[in-house]
């Protein structure tokens, strides 16, 4: 049985929770069309500051999560995983509820409506207000609230994320609520009775409030050390986020809201605060944990370049989607895309834990249609190459290249700097030999004829050749008899028949088996026959045009169950999925291979990779029954 006011009222409602700020957004718009004045405009500040919580909770998680600029200022290491996020997703419950307390205080005390814009007393008023009763209040209602029964019916929920976040302070139970909205409304409602209020002091004071809360919980330490050396007695006054994370990993201390004094009167105070906060502060310019894996990703389009984590957290744990949302952000990322074009370095994106070891993803600033230009090519490549460096300088063992940077034209897959480097340390891995048997494993054992697409590509040729060596023809789509004839001798005469150059797709629509390593039209299409089934290797992947056909995902698998800190998904991937190219390198870095996968893809390797792969957990995703190779 839950417990009385632990669960939120509208829990239950989901999106449409946001309708109760309907009557506020009403009652604006029938005082501006039917009144004279603006008899009810604190409908109007409510809705604004609501709109400016909302968004100072945003713009701080997106900072805390820009690994790139604070990754050496964490304080705990660890991702937020998609557990986490779903235990947050209605983070803002908080902001509603307080809305409407506000709208009843309006309504209790009329004055409220009329409270002067300016008053150089207020917010003087107000602060001395909240140092003198709602920190104090505050203090005792959280200890209370670590009790046994209090904290294991209402409290417990907050602590359960493991990693603090600016959307963490928000995750709390009904109860806590209301108790935090009294706390922020004694010093609001304390200051306009002595007839101090005025608008510019309830907003000052809330975003205060709102940015302070953000600051404890950000995990990433910004204040420094060297402000405390200097003002001693500020410590007493200003936590920290060290301070705060605390609280979180050793609840039994750090209690107060913002000012350690209460901990220090209270004798709750923990005695490493200040040692532990300046070691974290001191750390800011040392190096980050050096991974032991990297994968270097590249930005697709605009609008999936919105589907970073340091973006909107609870979309990028969603496999991506174009939504009507995104549309006003577009200009925005045009401009970033405008900058970064210019002048711009790879930059860390996210990264999870597998096996104790540490990977990350991080990504070249291109998108992909800048792949396509001409000029473009050698940026893109100088680029590439300075992450490859820079990953062995630092002791990365394996990094793997996602699907455009390792593309034929661009750089041979990868092995133009393998040849211009030979003394590297990190191997580079363009992962396609998993690809292949992703792939290979979604073809059924029954099946005699396969129709191949993009036949003479790396991926083309390691299926075409694996499949004719198991006595499956394969029909390769190529107009170049020479590059045709070249693959063909790579196998045993006794199998040159089981590969046929074609070069028209109509030579397919009898195939039901249709490989596609090139992008293909509608119209293309339409030769398949009904029934028929399109496996793909081809990004971006093809448009699923035929009602009577089914059409596979682009190749992918299922990371082990033991990952942690993962809490964004790999573009359309589903949640722990990513590309096989991707998890190639995974399995290159846990068997510890010293060998570089770079260019031609190693027929004879794709058995081995396949059931590696399958030893560390790692599982195919396709809806086809799979079979061992």
């Amino acid at each position: 049985m839950v417990p009385t006011l632990s669960a939120w009222p509208w829990e239950n409602l989901g999106p449409f929770k946001y309708l109760i700020y309907g009557p506020f957004l009403a009652q604006v718009l029938y005082s501006r069309t039917q009144e004279d004045s603006m008899k009810n405009n604190w409908c109007l500040h409510i809705l604004i500051i609501c709109f400016l919580r909302a968004c100072m909770y945003q713009l701080w998680n997106s900072c805390s999560s820009m690994l790139f600029l604070n990754r050496n200022r964490r304080i705990l290491e660890q991702g937020v995983d998609f557990k986490q996020i779903d235990k947050e997703w209605d983070w803002d419950n908080f902001v509603i509820l307080q809305a409407l307390m506000a709208s009843i205080a309006c309504s209790i005390f009329p004055f409220l409506s009329n409270l002067p814009l300016w008053d150089s007393r207020s917010l003087i008023v107000a602060i001395i207000f909240h140092m003198g009763v709602s920190e104090p209040i505050y203090y005792w209602a959280h200890k209370g609230f670590h009790g046994n029964y209090l904290f294991t019916h209402y409290h417990s929920f907050h602590h359960s994320s493991p990693v603090p976040q600016p959307f963490t302070a928000g995750s709390v139970s009904f109860l806590e609520d209301i108790v935090l909205s009294g706390v922020i409304g004694i010093p609001l409602l304390g200051t306009c009775l002595i007839g101090c209020g005025s608008i510019y002091m309830i907003y000052g004071y809330v975003l205060m409030f709102d940015l302070m809360r953000c600051l404890g919980h950000c995990n990433v330490e910004i204040v420094p050390h060297q402000l405390f050396e200097k003002f001693p007695t500020l410590k007493y006054f200003l936590y920290t986020p060290t301070y705060h994370s605390l609280h979180h990993t050793e609840m039994d201390t750090n209690y107060c809201l913002f000012m350690p004094l209460y901990d220090a009167l209270g004798n709750t105070l923990n005695s490493k605060s200040w040692e532990l906060h300046k070691k974290n502060s001191s750390n800011s310019g040392k190096n980050w944990r050096v991974p032991d894996f990297v994968f270097l990703a590249h930005v697709v389009d605009l609008t999936s370049a919105l589907h970073s984590p340091f973006v909107f957290r609870s979309f990028s744990s969603t496999p991506f989607m174009t939504k009507i949302f995104l549309i006003p952000f577009l200009p925005i990322v045009f401009v970033v895309m405008l900058v970064m074009w210019a002048k711009s370095k790879t930059f860390l994106f996210s990264f999870y834990g597998l096996r104790g070891r540490l990977h990350q993803t991080w990504v070249v600033p291109r998108f992909g249609f800048q792949y396509f230009l001409p000029f473009a090519r050698d940026g893109i490549n100088k680029q590439i190459e300075e992450a490859i460096l820079r990953a062995d300088r630092l002791g990365v063992k394996v990094l793997s290249l996602a699907a455009l940077n390792k593309n034929e034209a661009l750089n041979g897959g990868g092995t133009l700097f393998v040849d211009k480097h030979p003394n590297l340390r990190v191997r580079v891995v363009h992962g396609n030999t998993l690809t292949a048997a992703v792939i290979l494993n979604e073809i059924e054992e029954d099946v005699k004829e396969v129709f191949l697409t993009g036949a003479t590509s790396k991926l083309g040729r390691a299926i075409a050749l694996y499949l004719s060596t198991r006595r499956v023809k394969v029909l390769m789509l190529t107009i170049s008899s020479e590059r045709f004839q070249k693959i063909q001798k790579e196998v045993p005469t006794e199998f040159h028949k089981y590969l046929v150059q074609v070069t028209k797709y109509q030579a397919a629509k009898n195939c039901k088996t249709w490989i596609v390593g090139k992008w293909i039209t509608p119209r293309e299409q339409s030769w398949a026959p009904p029934g028929a089934h399109f496996h793909q290797f081809v990004v971006p992947p093809i448009l699923p045009f035929r009602r009577d056909c089914t059409y596979g995902d682009l190749a992918a698998m299922r990371l082990p169950d033991d990952v942690q800190g993962l809490g964004s998904c790999e573009y359309t991937m589903e949640r722990g999925v990513v590309h096989a190219c991707h998890a190639g390198g995974v399995v290159h870095s846990l068997e510890g291979w010293n060998h570089h996968e770079v260019g031609a893809i190693d027929v004879e390797r794709i058995d081995l990779v396949w059931r590696a792969a399958l030893k560390h957990g790692l599982k195919p995703v396709s809806t086809l029954k799979p079979k061992n190779l």
